[in-house]
């Protein structure tokens, strides 16, 4: 088996705590990896002087892919999301936030399987604003045929891989007819190169009405990065929220997996945070570099271990366990599976 070098950005509040977890799980699936450790945020600032050094786009660009945890992004003020200078600095043009029930974790819904893919690099993300005169901002939005045809192809190509039957492009080109107008042109010329996956689009006010009152009805989704991020979080919530879903960021340059909740500062150091969502960003990442069987073994451990007792389970999802409590659980079954194929 082949060992991979794989840059790890453990972040801040609970961000430690978790990234340990989840390496400990993958050294138990059996996967062979070199990791690469670096601080990014708060901590990179006191002791580099920048939330986002160089040596850390360096070592994705190298090793081509990194899991990173949570990290504390300042409201207001302070340094700027270290997730979207990641994305643009490495060109990290798709984020993918598959979206499935898991079990032993009571929500309203059942059965839901969607992929959310979110264009990553424009939008109202460029960050373009200014003060027009004292008390009047405008931020500009950009849509580009250049990003708007890759993300689209970026998703039919992943229906198409996962054999996926449909992909539903999300917009406003109703009120912004020449910006989500362009968006959705460019997607409708896409779908014409993949004649067996079935192409459609909404109006984003009406999916956000959809996903609640029917989600089973979507396959894929397909949005510009501001109606991503918001979709994305409130397709979570249909499976139990933040802490269970993975999320990664995909270019040419490299991928970046992350957990995409929040850094919990208020719960860090007490043993009480949710390794889920990180992991299973992990089994993303180990499918990404070709290690198809951990993948699996470690998505069928979380569906075992998910399904025993409530002190295998953390407190966010029903249980009464801890982290190294969910991580032991986790390990034990990887370890019984891989006697019992010894």
């Amino acid at each position: 088996m082949a060992k991979h070098k794989i840059t790890l950005l453990p972040g801040d509040g609970i961000g430690p705590e978790v990234t340990a977890a989840v390496v400990q799980i993958i050294e138990c699936s059996g996967v062979d990896v070199e990791w690469e450790k670096y601080f990014v945020g708060a901590e990179a600032i006191s002791r580099f002087g920048d939330p986002l050094p160089q040596e850390v786009l360096d070592s994705i660009l190298r090793n081509k892919v990194a899991l990173k945890g949570p990290v504390t992004t300042p409201v207001g003020t302070g340094f700027a999301s270290i997730n979207v200078r990641l994305r643009k600095t490495l060109d990290l043009y798709a984020n993918l936030r598959p979206v499935r029930s898991m079990p032993n974790i009571i929500t309203r819904y059942e059965d839901i399987d969607l992929v959310v893919v979110r264009e990553n690099t424009e939008d109202l993300y460029a960050g373009l604003e200014h003060e027009v005169v004292p008390g009047v901002v405008e931020s500009l939005k950009i849509i580009t045929e250049r990003a708007s045809t890759r993300i689209a192809k970026f998703a039919f190509e992943y229906a198409r891989t996962h054999g996926r039957k449909r992909v539903t492009a999300v917009h406003k080109a109703n009120i912004m007819k020449m910006s989500d107008g362009l968006f959705l042109k460019c997607f409708r010329k896409v779908a014409e190169e993949y004649p067996n996956i079935e192409a459609d689009d909404r109006i984003v006010d009406n999916l956000c009405m959809q996903l609640v009152v029917n989600p089973n009805q979507f396959d894929i989704l397909l949005l510009e990065n501001l109606y991503g991020d918001i979709v994305s979080d409130l397709t979570a919530g249909l499976v139990g929220g933040l802490g269970v879903v993975a999320g990664a960021n995909i270019g040419e340059n490299g991928a970046v997996f992350e957990a995409v909740h929040g850094s919990a500062p208020d719960i860090a150091g007490q043993n009480k945070a949710n390794p889920l969502a990180l992991l299973q960003s992990a089994v993303l990442m180990l499918q990404h570099v070709g290690e198809m069987g951990p993948a699996k073994r470690i998505s069928d451990a979380i569906t075992k271990v998910l399904g025993m007792g409530p002190e295998n389970r953390t407190r966010d999802i029903g249980g009464t366990g801890s982290t190294t409590d969910f991580t032991s659980a986790l390990c034990e079954v990887l370890r019984k599976g891989t006697r019992a194929t010894d």
